[in-house]
């Protein structure tokens, strides 16, 4: 058996990647599980990597867990109806203005809480608010594909936006605030350059008068059956409600400035973000008496088993000679110029995410830099243009990241369709130079600060 473990090991990546590709309609957990079933029975992995694994991705787990409480609380409480109306207020009409609206509301909401809360905030907020103005299908798909890259990309300025980001910070020993220096500009200005690309292609289809929101929709129940999203629409009367709605937002603030305050006393992140979530449970079972047991239907559980799964089949290339492999061919270059560096792991991490994941994508990405015997800047470098090619490198497909596959199960149950031709038609445009463009930045500001 021994010596059918590299071959099995390799195959069954190839062949979940291919099926995944193949018919992207099915569950992506599916073949994920059947990769990581021969991985684990070809002897790449054994039962005591499967505990690393559960280790490393534990803290991601629970702080998805955390986020997704958060949302569903927001849900209850009639957050997605108000924030759907205050779009539709501030858009007034225009469908460019609601363009622009929309990709501030979904980088405000990841800097709220993170790239997955976002998304799962966001989106239906996005759904409710296209479905109320009567848009196509086609004109929902710029507001829809926009908002949710923003959103996904936006994790990128600062650490605590994407656990996976958290991960590897702890790795390389970097703390979250010089981490923030070093990335929040380059970052910054790359989303800059990727909403305008996004106009720049979308321009054409965005509707220039919005049709004109009938205002009881807001506040009457949704009708069974037809309605895509059936959120809750809120039990807080409507005079109170943006005044409400405002402490709500204060709170998950707050959560969110108490993970910055728990990275820096060395208090584990999950744990300050599961506290910070069961308030929120508490407030809104005393509240509105509505039991916490709803979170076990509305989890989407098969987006961590796919998780899990390709950690598992990344972590047995891993141990058959996959980080060894990358540590000879690209060492040489990183250990030589900067910007050459930043590109060229920024590069490397955008295609791997693409193939496998960003979750075990900077793990690897990770892994083979701290094995280079860097010196502390390049290594630096190297592991902010791999968080970049994580986080925004890895938007090329859906399967690139958790977010995107939580964006799609949404849209699924949402009953609008985006093909994989649809989102590569975008994205295969605006993510290379968005990526090439703020590797290039990073290094140069880096060199600067420094």
């Amino acid at each position: 058996m021994a010596e059918l473990m590299i071959p099995i090991t390799i195959m069954s990546f190839i062949c979940t990647l291919l099926f995944i590709f193949w018919r992207p309609q099915v569950n992506v957990a599916i073949p994920a599980v059947c990769g990581a079933v021969f991985v684990l029975l070809s002897g790449s992995v054994s039962l005591s990597d499967l505990g690393i694994i559960t280790e490393t991705i534990g803290g991601a787990s629970i702080t998805i867990m955390a986020t997704i409480v958060m949302a569903i609380v927001l849900e209850s409480f009639g957050f997605f109806h108000w924030a759907a109306e205050k779009l539709a207020e501030k858009a007034n009409g225009s469908g460019i203005r609601l363009f622009w609206y929309t990709n501030l509301f979904c980088f405000l909401m990841t800097l709220f809480v993170n790239n997955d809360g976002s998304i799962l905030i966001t989106t239906p907020i996005l759904l409710l608010l296209l479905h109320h103005l009567g848009l196509k299908n086609h004109q929902k798909i710029p507001y829809l594909l926009s908002g949710a890259l923003i959103a996904t990309a936006s994790s990128a300025p600062i650490g605590v936006s994407n656990i996976v980001n958290l991960i590897a910070l702890k790795i390389v020993h970097m703390d979250l605030y010089l981490h923030t220096a070093m990335m929040f500009v380059p970052a910054s200005l790359g989303l800059v350059l990727l909403t305008l690309l996004l106009f720049l292609i979308f321009h054409s289809t965005l509707p220039r008068k919005l049709p004109a929101s009938r205002p009881s929709l807001w506040h009457s129940p949704p009708t069974s059956g037809n309605h895509p999203l059936k959120p809750a629409t809120s039990p807080i009367p409507q005079e109170k409600q943006t005044k409400f709605m405002y402490y709500i937002l204060l709170f998950v603030l707050g959560v969110r400035i108490s993970l910055f305050v728990a990275s820096y006393i060395q208090f584990p992140v999950p744990l300050m973000a599961v506290i910070g979530s069961l308030f929120l449970l508490a407030w809104r079972w005393f509240y509105l008496g509505v039991a916490p047991t709803d979170m076990l239907r509305k989890t989407p559980w098969h987006i961590l088993v796919f998780a899990f799964s390709m950690y598992v089949i990344i972590y047995g290339l891993h141990n058959i000679g996959l980080t060894n492999m990358l540590i000879h061919f690209f060492q040489p270059i990183v250990s030589g110029d900067l910007v050459h560096a930043s590109v060229m792991m920024g590069l490397l991490v955008s295609i791997l995410s693409n193939l496998f994941n960003n979750h075990p994508a900077l793990m690897i990405g990770t892994l083979t830099l701290t094995n280079m015997g860097l010196e502390p800047l390049p290594l630096k470098i190297s592991y902010l243009a791999s968080v970049i090619g994580s986080d925004v490198g890895s938007l090329l497909l859906p399967i690139g990241t958790l977010a995107t596959l939580l964006w799609m199960h949404i849209l699924k149950k949402g009953k609008v369709n985006i093909t994989w031709g649809e989102y590569l038609k975008v994205t295969s445009i605006v993510i290379p130079i968005t990526v090439l463009f703020t590797l290039i930045i990073l290094a140069y500001w880096v060199i600067w600060i420094f």
